[in-house]
């Protein structure tokens, strides 16, 4: 399923305009994305949750050379499965 094909989904299930479904969509991507940089989680109970999880800097290879090199450290979101999701799938 394709962005587009969730708005449809949305609008048909909770009878919305699919214009106001894609509003809603989009006010809850920036929402977790806001709050994520926050540094804070976003927790759906039953869903899932969603933080932000720090990768050290660490060793590493050139792939095409061989050389080692140094990969930086990152911050990277993170979602983990709820226990109802897990569960009805």
């Amino acid at each position: 399923m394709n962005k587009k094909e969730l708005i449809d989904s949305i609008s048909e299930k909770s009878g919305l305009k699919k214009v106001e479904a894609e509003k809603v969509l989009s006010a809850f991507e920036s929402s977790v994305v806001e709050t994520l940089k926050k540094g804070e989680k976003v927790t759906l109970v039953g869903f899932g949750t969603f933080t932000v999880s720090e990768r050290k800097e660490r060793k590493g290879r050139n792939p095409k050379t061989g050389e080692p090199m140094v990969i930086p450290a990152k911050k990277t979101p993170k979602f983990v499965v709820g226990k109802l999701f897990k569960e009805s799938i």
